[in-house]
């Protein structure tokens, strides 16, 4: 949510954000309640101001006539009181309603764009491998090796749903052991800011099991309940399942006053996520690209607004360290206008080569909020000068499991049908160098 005195001083930057987020809402209506709403809410005050000096004069008072004008005119200041507020009720929430509806505004160097079209590759790393056989994708793969096994959870569950099964199964689990290790190590993450050259504090991340479900007054205010046919909801509960760990992860200070002090706030989560894809249809339909259920290991951070910046780039640091580390050649996506969330102010996409398609799919995304959710969340921080602000909030991709097993079966493929396990994860597989027979 935006402050409303920054969208009455930048009216144009507004206007350009619902224009290139194609957001509708319209701001001339908001604008026109806003007007209403602020006369109404100087009348009310006036009112009250008045009602008090009167009671305060009836208090007094020892003329009786004089004391029953004033009563008289404590009637009236009621009356018009009430009136006054029952005009502003409606108003109020019609405000309340399109001042939710308005997107947050990309940072300057958002490029401008439709679709994912518009988005600009900001640097990669390795070449795509050549093949001197002919290579399977990891659905062919997975059924051979027995990995994956996609027509029996369609027979159990239904479409978009997998077991993983075996080695493959076994080497998720040392992803999430990998990834761990180095997110709540506080010499990892200081090593990575210094290479990036980022003068940001080595706060380890602080690991979270969270809840999987969500109220919807908790999801809304997150601002990514919508679009609500990607959500499953339990009807008998009203609650939500989520379609990322950042769900309940952005919620975990909702309505609270944090100390500067103990900023920069950094969670990592390993949770599963449930999403409908209900506008995929024919996308993906083989293997566990796009499923229904998946597993994920997500970072939440929550900094002082001066921050927020640089860490979404060690977000975007760490997740290029975890790609080079897996030996999986990627690039990086600043995502433009129009394919970016509309709580977001600036967004980066990390996109993995996947042979078996033969182009870079996206496995991680990097979403700057700035304080944008947390205004709604009501999260903020007590600085030391006695100020209050609200924080800047984060959130990122470590790992989106399936995907990146895609990307490791695809590109580790060899030749005699067996897949090279990372040099990476073979200690955390019992010193194991390949998954096959």
């Amino acid at each position: 949510m935006l402050d409303i005195n920054y969208i009455r001083e930048n009216q144009p930057k507004i206007r350009a954000a619902i224009k290139n987020k194609n957001v509708k809402v319209d701001l001339d209506q908001l604008l026109t309640l806003d007007e209403k709403r602020r006369q109404l809410i100087t009348d009310i005050e006036g009112r009250r101001s008045e009602q008090n000096r009167t009671s305060e004069d009836i208090a007094k008072e020892s003329d009786p006539k004089i004391k029953q004008a004033a009563i008289e005119r404590m009637r009236e200041l009621k009356d018009g009181l009430k009136e006054a507020e029952e005009l502003l009720e409606p108003i109020q929430q019609e405000f309340n309603a399109l001042l939710l509806d308005l997107p947050n505004v990309p940072l300057e160097d958002v490029p401008v764009g439709a679709d994912e079209s518009g988005n600009e590759i900001l640097r990669s790393w390795g070449e795509p491998k050549k093949f001197d056989f002919e290579i399977k994708d990891h659905t062919e793969l997975g059924e051979t090796l027995g990995l994956l096994n996609s027509q029996r959870a369609a027979e159990v569950t239904g479409s978009r749903f997998a077991y993983i099964m075996g080695d493959l199964a076994r080497m998720q689990f040392a992803l999430l052991q990998y990834a761990l290790n180095l997110l709540t190590s506080r010499k990892e993450i200081g090593r990575i800011i210094t290479e990036t050259g980022l003068d940001l504090p080595d706060t380890p991340f602080i690991p979270v099991v969270p809840p999987l479900m969500i109220r919807p007054e908790a999801f809304g205010r997150m601002d990514r309940l919508e679009p609500r046919d990607e959500r499953y909801h339990i009807e008998s509960d009203d609650l939500y399942l989520i379609g990322s760990a950042e769900h309940t992860l952005g919620p975990l200070h909702m309505d609270q006053l944090l100390k500067e002090a103990d900023l920069p706030l950094r969670y990592v989560a390993y949770t599963a996520a449930f999403r409908r894809e209900a506008g995929s249809y024919g996308k993906d339909t083989r293997g566990i690209i796009r499923q229904h259920q998946f597993d994920k290991i997500e970072m939440e951070t929550f900094c002082l607004p001066e921050q927020s910046r640089k860490e979404q780039d060690l977000l975007v640091a760490i997740q290029e360290y975890f790609l080079r580390d897996l030996e999986i050649p990627y690039r990086v996506m600043n995502v433009c206008t129009g394919d970016m969330g509309k709580p977001d102010a600036r967004q980066i996409d990390m996109e993995c080569w996947m042979p078996g398609q033969e182009k870079y799919r996206e496995t991680h995304s990097a979403d700057l909020m700035t304080d944008y959710q947390a205004r709604r969340l009501s999260t903020r921080v007590k600085r030391n000068d006695g100020s209050v602000q609200y924080v800047h909030m984060n959130d990122a991709t470590a790992l989106a499991m399936g995907r990146i097993l895609v990307a490791i079966m695809e590109n580790n493929q060899q030749s005699n049908g067996k897949i090279a396990i990372p040099k990476i994860l073979i200690p955390l597989m019992g010193g194991q160098e390949s998954i096959g027979q």
